[in-house]
């Protein structure tokens, strides 16, 4: 055979590519990576051999490579993803690696000139500062957080990692003391100081964003929601209003708050705090005895509250706690109205098909003694109350921009993709649930009838979680998607503008409305509500994933100090590596498949079930395991059965 002659020019010419496009990297812990196109659409697949020096969450140019469904090849890195590594330090002999925590990440060469007084064992936060072909990037520390496996520096490493803002520049702080020593200006307001007016939030609550009253008129339930006027205080391209921009919202962990404004705000000035005069928006709202809403009007006021109530404490005057009725016997009568048009709004949504998903989450909180505890979740009537109350109020402001074409983010869930409903409803048939409907257009109706088949089933928090995987998540968008999860024509977030930039972003058109100028708000809010929807979906996603980092860190220390105790579960995920099971306090373990009982296990994909000649584990069955490790580094509680 004839040797095929290649010239050095000919070998080392590059292949050529068509329709390239351009997009984000996703990378995959195993090595592959997704890529999520600039354009929209669906993500394209990128094997391990066609990353071609990318990295997780670099910007790239790619080609989709001809005959293949969604697989890509990566062309070009456009640019380098700049956001810093946070991991563990680790020395060798004669240089360091830093292995990150978020295993999407490369691993970091360090040379020992750019240490900067880090020692082996220590987290640190380190910026990429060359990629070598063909070998691991190299970098150099920026800040050392503390020891591996100390909790407090392992909170810092996650908030580190999603970038979140912890302190106030100097000139925000500056803004917000001088909003906080302005003087009330109570022109053009409504003055409901005399009202009987209250709030209801958790007892460790202190930036109060909403306060509420009822009144019995002509037979109908008059409702007010009374929200902070924080739009008063934080005025436009403001450097309070850029700051709270670029956070996006509040952020929550059991021993802190990263809040979206600065404390003279969120805990001062905006707060409704009990007995201080606050400058509010209220939208009062008529219900008729069937719950149906008869009328609403929206409008600037100024409150005074009377009482700041805890959930606890109106649950107790729900059930009829004399001593409680007697100490708040001023308003222990219209708790008990609120308690009534909460459970007909409830059920008017139930008819309508409203999604009502009962996901536990843990509330976790720390003593003065650093002591963590996890109690039980519970969500009670006076938790109901709050959250019928404030969905009525945020549907009938979204209605009134819409009505008047004003600038909205309306907050929008789409229905779930028929691939995603047609699999939920074959897992829930296995289960031996009727689940039934048209998977191409599903309605919420279909799915409340699901979770009340399961309801008092041992495997109903299961049924909940899969279903809450199977939808979509909501967003904030400039047009209204409708909300499939309530049930909604026209939904937006109206009522937290302390902790929620969308909340202020609506109050502030919704203002210019009531001020007699809607030509303003839509002059100057349309041009930013595509890149403030995106945005602000963006840093609640990121939020969310911090939030929960946190929590699956405490839950882990918490269940440390319980090794060797046996505890009640029900199995919430099976794979063919294991099972997973939680807890009725909400923290979720897994047990190996080498730890479970002596068996040959057969894994039923799709069916999430691992069978065995002796023994079988599903989904949603009832079990008891023990605590067996706490393994910090894939931040994951290990279990096994107890037989």
């Amino acid at each position: 055979m004839k040797r095929q002659n290649f010239t050095r020019r000919k070998f080392n010419s590059k292949p050529h590519y068509k329709d390239i496009q351009s997009g984000i990297v996703r990378a995959n812990e195993r090595g592959f990576a997704f890529i999520t196109p600039d354009s929209g659409g669906s993500d394209f697949f990128v094997p391990r051999h066609s990353l071609n020096g990318a990295y997780h969450g670099d910007k790239v140019a790619f080609s989709h490579i001809k005959g293949t469904a969604d697989e890509a090849v990566i062309v070009k890195v456009l640019e380098r993803n700049p956001s810093p590594v946070v991991g563990t330090l680790v020395f060798e002999r004669r240089s360091a690696k830093v292995f990150p925590d978020d295993m999407r990440r490369p691993s970091l060469y360090i040379p020992r000139d750019c240490l900067y007084g880090a020692t082996d064992g220590q987290k640190v936060v380190c910026e990429i500062t060359s990629f070598p072909k063909g070998r691991a990037p190299g970098g150099r520390v920026l800040e050392i957080l503390g020891e591996e496996g100390d909790l407090y520096s392992e909170e810092i490493s996650i908030i580190r990692a999603h970038g979140l803002r912890e302190e106030f520049p100097d000139e925000v702080i500056k803004e917000a003391q001088k909003a906080q020593k302005s003087v009330l200006t109570l022109e053009n307001r409504r003055d409901l100081r005399d009202k009987i007016i209250f709030t209801i939030d958790g007892e460790d609550t202190r930036d109060i964003d909403d306060a509420i009253s009822i009144d019995m008129v002509d037979g109908n339930y008059v409702l007010g929601v009374h929200i902070a006027d924080v739009s008063h205080y934080v005025k436009f391209r403001s450097n309070l209003d850029k700051e709270a921009y670029e956070r996006g919202t509040s952020v929550y962990f059991p021993d802190r708050v990263l809040p979206m404004l600065p404390k003279e705000l969120s805990n001062g000035i905006c707060s409704l705090n009990e007995g201080e005069d606050r400058l509010t928006l209220t939208c009062e709202m008529t219900f008729d005895k069937s719950g149906k809403r008869k009328s609403y009007e929206i409008f600037e006021s100024v409150i005074c509250s009377r009482h700041k109530m805890t959930y606890p404490d109106v649950t107790a005057i729900c059930e009829g706690d004399s001593a409680l009725c007697e100490k708040y016997a001023d308003i222990a009568e219209r708790v008990g109205l609120m308690k009534d048009l909460c459970l007909i709004l409830e059920e008017r949504r139930a008819d309508r098909g409203g999604v009502e998903l009962d996901v536990k989450e843990a509330h976790i909180y720390v003593d003065e003694k650093g002591e963590i505890f996890i109690p039980s979740a519970q969500r009670t009537i006076s938790q109901r109350i709050i959250e019928q109350f404030m969905i009525s109020a945020n549907e009938a402001v979204a209605e009134f921009m819409q009505s008047k074409k004003l600038p909205c983010l309306y907050r929008v869930h789409e229905k779930p993709s028929p691939e995603k409903t047609a699999d939920l409803f074959a897992f829930l048939r296995d289960l031996g649930i009727n689940a039934k409907g048209d998977c191409n257009n599903p309605e919420p109706k279909d799915f409340r009838r699901i979770l009340t088949e399961a309801a008092d089933k041992p495997y109903s928090s299961v049924v909940n979680k899969v279903m809450l995987r199977s939808m979509q998540k909501a967003r904030y968008c400039g047009d209204n998607l409708k909300h499939f999860g309530l049930a909604s024509e026209c939904y937006c977030h109206f009522t937290s503008p302390i902790r929620r930039y969308p909340d202020l972003f609506v109050h502030r058109a919704l203002k210019c409305e009531l001020h007699g100028d809607g030509g303003k708000a839509r002059s100057a809010y349309v041009p930013l509500l595509e890149k403030a929807g995106t945005d602000c979906s963006e840093k609640e996603r990121i939020a969310d994933q911090a939030e929960r980092n946190v929590d699956d860190l405490y839950k882990l220390a918490y269940m440390s100090e319980r090794i060797g105790e046996e505890f009640d579960g029900v199995i919430s995920g099976v794979t063919s590596h294991g099972i997973y099971c939680e807890l009725e306090n909400t923290v979720e373990g897994v047990v190996p498949i080498e730890d479970l009982p002596a068996d040959r296990y057969e894994y039923l994909e799709g069916k999430y079930i691992l069978k065995g000649a002796k023994h079988r584990f599903r989904i949603g069955d009832s079990i008891r395991v023990q605590i067996v490790s706490c393994d910090l580094g894939r931040m994951k509680v290990i279990m096994k059965v107890c037989l």
